[in-house]
C-alpha cells in the first residue's frame, strides 16, 4: 500500500470551525444572522470538548510514551481554539455589539448597568432570580460540590484579607431562567446577562460580607455513554441509567474568565478535581451559544425568509401511492416543502389498502408528527414496524421517549446491536391494491426529521421501484432478525449500497472503473459532496485516482482528511466547503462512467464510524429527469464563489475570487426549484 498522507480529523474539524467564524465576521450579512453563526461556534466547540477532546487526551499520554515524535494534536488544536476564541471576542465586541447599538439596542457586555435601568433589574433580581440561587461555601472542609456539564457558575471570594477570605460557588441559573433580561425605555433597548444581574446584586445576598472577587466558569465533560457488550437487559433501559450518568463524565475543559487570581484557581482545581482537564482562559461571559435567543427584533437583523416551493401536482392527486406508481419523484429540503413527505406517512396512516409500514428512525423531532402518524397507523390496525436507534448522541432520550410511546400503541420496534448503529433513513409501505402486493418508499441523505428539515439540505426520493423496495424489505427483515438473535447472515444487494454488506466494495469498484476508463483515454471523473471524510481505505482509492488522471471534485462540509492539491498524490483533488443560510447536509456520489452518469444519493459519509459501525444505506438514481436535476444541483455549487471556500494543502479556508458571474448555490438552487414544473401524467 501507498504510504499516503492524511489530514489530523480532529484539527480539520477545528478549522471547519473556523469557516463559522468567517461567516460572523462578513459586514454584508444582517446582523443578527453574524450573530447566529458565533452561537452556532460556540455550540460547535462545546461538543467538540465533550465528544472529541477526551480522545485526544487519551491519544496524546499514550503518544508521550509510544511515539513521542508524532505531532502534538493536542498542543496543535488548542493553538487553533485559542486564536479562534480571539478572534470570536473581536468580531463580537468591536463589530457586532457596536452595530446593534447604531440600531438603540445595547446589549451590556462587561460594563456596568446603567442608573437608569438598575431599580427593575434589582426587582427582577429579587422577584425572579434569588429563587434559584443555590451557593455553596467550598471553604468548609470536607465540603464538594459537582459542577454540572456546561452548567454557568460564579467563583466568589469573600472577606477582604486572604487569612480570613472564604471561597463561595454560586449557580448562575440559566438552564431555568432566559439568559438575557431586556428593558426598553426611552425607545432604547437595553439587554442584560442574567451573570451580570447576578454580579450587580451579590451585595444583597451576602449581606453581611464583602465580595473581594466575583469570577465566572463552566466546566464541560466527556460525554459519551459506557454501554456494555455483555450486557443482557433491555437496551433503552441500560441507555436510560447511562443518560442519568452523562453529565457526571470527566471533565476535559475548565474555562474561567480572565484575572483569577492564582491562589483562587489553584484552590478551585484541587478542590473541584479539574487537574486532569484543559484550564483554559476565556472571555468574561460562557455557553456564548446562547447569543442564539438574545431578543432582538429589529427590522432587517435576519433573513428574509425563503418560501419551500409546493408540488402542486402532487396536491392534485387524491393518493400519493398512485402519484408514485406514476414516476419517482425527489424533494430537496429546505428549498421544497416538506409536507409531502408528513404527507406520505400520514396517508400510509389511514390508507385502508395500507397493510405494513416499515421505517428507520434516527433523530426524530421533540413533537414529531411523522411518529404521532405510525402511532395512529398501528391504532388503525396496520403492522407498524419501527427501527429506532437509541444510541444517537444526544438524542438518546428524545429517541427512548417516542419508542415507548410507539412501543405503548402496538408499534413493533426494533432496537439496532449495541455496537452497531443504524444510521439508514428508509421508510417502506406495503399495499394491498387488488389482491396485488405494492410498495412504496421514501429513501432520504437526512433524518424523518420535520424540524430539521426547515434548515438542513437533504434529498428525499419517493418511488415504487420493485428493485430497490424489494431490498429495502431484505433489510428490515435482517434487522429484525439481528436484533431478537444477534446473528448476522449474507444479503446480496445488487442495487442499494448497504454498509456491512457492500458499500465500501461498490464504492471502490466505482473508483476503480474511473480509474481504468481513464487510462483508455475515455473520459473520468468523481465528484462527491459529504459531511465528513475520513475513512483511509476510500482516500487512499481517491489519491490513486488522481494519480491515473481523475479528475475528483470535492465538496465537504467540515472533517476532511484528504489532502488536495499535493504533486504525485492529489494533484487532480480539489476540496470546496458551502457555509451559508442552510446547513449542507446531502451526500451525493456522481461516477462520469464514461459521459454516462451512476449517481447515488444516501445517509454515509465516509469515515470510519459510516464504514465500519453503522448500517447505512446509499441508493442510486435512475430516473433520467432526477438525474439532471441533481447534476444541475451540483454543478451550482461547485460554480459558488459566494459562500464556498477552497481547502488548501493544509486544509485552510481559502475565499474563491469573485469573479462575474457571481453565483450564491443555495439561492441559486432555490430559485431553480421555484421553477420547477411538475409534469401531470
Amino acid at each position: 500500500m501507498h504510504n499516503y498522507s492524511f489530514f489530523d480529523r480532529d484539527l480539520s474539524w477545528l478549522l471547519f470551525n473556523g469557516r463559522i467564524l468567517m461567516e460572523a465576521e462578513k459586514g454584508e450579512l444582517p446582523v443578527m444572522e453574524r450573530v447566529n453563526f458565533l452561537s452556532i461556534f460556540s455550540s460547535n466547540l462545546d461538543e467538540f470538548y465533550r465528544v472529541r477532546m477526551p480522545v485526544i487526551l487519551a491519544l496524546h499520554k499514550l503518544s508521550k510514551h509510544t511515539t513521542p515524535d508524532k505531532e502534538d494534536v493536542l498542543a496543535e488544536a488548542q493553538s487553533i481554539i485559542e486564536r479562534q476564541q480571539q478572534k470570536f471576542g473581536k468580531i463580537f465586541a468591536d463589530q457586532l455589539i457596536p452595530l446593534l447599538k447604531e440600531s438603540k439596542v445595547q446589549l451590556l457586555f462587561n460594563e456596568p448597568l446603567p442608573v437608569t435601568i438598575q431599580d427593575q433589574v434589582s426587582d427582577y433580581f429579587f422577584s425572579q432570580v434569588m429563587a434559584f440561587l443555590q451557593p455553596v461555601d467550598l471553604s468548609e472542609t470536607g465540603k464538594k460540590f459537582f459542577p454540572e456539564n456546561n452548567r454557568l457558575y460564579f467563583l466568589v471570594n469573600l472577606g477582604l484579607t486572604k487569612s480570613k477570605e472564604r471561597t463561595v460557588l454560586l449557580n448562575i441559573p440559566s438552564n431555568q431562567l432566559p439568559r438575557f433580561y431586556s428593558i426598553t425605555t426611552d425607545g432604547q433597548q437595553y439587554i442584560i446577562f442574567l451573570d451580570d444581574i447576578i454580579r450587580h446584586n451579590l451585595h444583597k445576598l451576602f449581606k453581611n460580607e464583602e465580595v473581594s472577587g466575583c469570577y465566572s466558569f463552566k466546566i464541560t465533560r466527556d460525554a459519551e455513554l459506557d454501554l456494555k457488550d455483555e450486557y443482557h437487559g433491555d437496551l433503552s433501559e441500560q441507555i436510560e441509567k447511562q443518560l442519568l450518568k452523562r453529565d457526571m463524565g470527566m471533565a476535559t475543559r475548565f474555562l474561567h474568565q480572565p484575572n483569577i487570581p492564582l491562589r483562587t484557581l489553584h484552590f478551585i482545581t484541587e478542590k473541584l478535581g479539574l487537574q486532569g482537564s484543559s484550564i483554559i482562559e476565556g472571555g468574561m461571559y460562557h455557553n456564548l451559544k446562547d447569543l442564539m435567543g438574545l431578543p432582538v427584533n429589529l427590522p432587517g437583523a435576519r433573513y428574509s425568509r425563503w418560501q419551500p416551493a409546493i408540488n402542486a401536482a402532487l396536491i392534485e392527486e387524491s393518493s400519493i401511492f398512485d402519484y408514485i406508481n406514476k414516476r419517482d419523484c425527489i424533494f430537496h429540503a429546505p428549498y421544497q416543502s416538506y409536507n409531502s413527505i408528513l404527507r406520505f406517512f400520514n396517508e400510509a396512516a389511514i390508507d385502508e389498502n395500507v397493510q405494513e409500514i416499515s421505517v428507520t428512525l434516527y433523530r426524530v423531532a421533540s413533537d414529531s408528527r411523522i411518529v404521532n402518524a405510525l402511532i395512529s397507523a398501528a391504532c388503525n390496525g396496520k403492522k407498524v414496524r419501527v427501527m429506532v436507534e437509541l444510541k444517537a448522541r444526544f438524542d438518546e432520550a428524545n429517541n427512548i421517549k417516542w419508542a415507548k410511546k410507539m412501543k405503548a400503541a402496538g408499534v413493533e420496534i426494533i432496537y439496532s446491536d449495541k455496537a452497531l448503529k443504524v444510521h439508514a433513513k428508509v421508510a417502506l409501505v406495503k399495499r394491498l391494491v387488488n389482491g396485488r402486493v405494492k410498495y412504496a418508499g421514501l429513501l432520504a441523505t437526512g433524518n424523518f426529521n420535520e424540524s430539521t428539515a426547515a434548515f438542513y439540505t437533504d434529498h428525499i426520493l419517493m418511488t415504487a421501484n420493485p428493485l430497490l423496495l424489494r431490498e429495502m424489505e431484505l433489510l428490515f427483515i435482517f434487522l429484525a432478525k439481528k436484533a431478537k438473535t444477534s446473528a448476522g447472515y449474507p444479503v446480496d444487494f445488487k442495487h442499494l449500497l448497504v454498509a456491512q454488506f457492500n458499500l465500501q466494495q461498490r464504492f471502490i469498484a466505482l473508483i476503480d472503473r474511473e480509474i481504468e476508463n481513464v487510462k483508455q483515454g475515455l473520459p473520468a471523473s468523481i465528484t462527491i459532496k459529504l459531511n465528513n471524510l475520513e475513512e483511509r481505505i476510500l482516500i487512499s482509492k481517491l489519491y490513486e485516482a488522481s494519480q491515473a488522471g481523475v479528475k475528483i471534485l470535492l465538496i465537504v462540509r467540515s472533517i476532511c482528511c484528504i489532502i488536495p492539491g499535493v504533486k504525485g498524490m492529489s494533484e487532480n483533488i480539489t476540496v470546496r466547503r458551502i457555509v451559508d443560510r442552510y446547513l449542507e447536509h446531502g451526500r451525493i456520489f456522481i461516477f462520469n462512467n464514461n459521459n454516462d452518469p451512476e449517481i447515488f444519493l444516501g445517509s454515509a459519509d465516509w469515515m470510519n464510524r459510516n464504514i465500519y459501525r453503522r448500517i447505512e444505506v446509499c441508493f442510486p438514481v435512475y430516473d433520467q429527469n432526477i438525474k439532471a436535476e441533481i447534476m444541475a444541483i451540483i454543478q451550482l455549487q461547485l460554480n459558488d464563489n459566494i459562500q464556498a471556500v477552497s481547502l488548501n494543502g493544509q486544509l485552510q479556508n481559502i475565499e474563491i475570487d469573485k469573479h462575474e458571474p457571481l453565483i450564491q448555490s443555495q439561492r441559486e438552487i432555490y430559485q431553480l426549484l421555484q421553477q420547477k414544473i411538475y409534469d401531470k401524467v
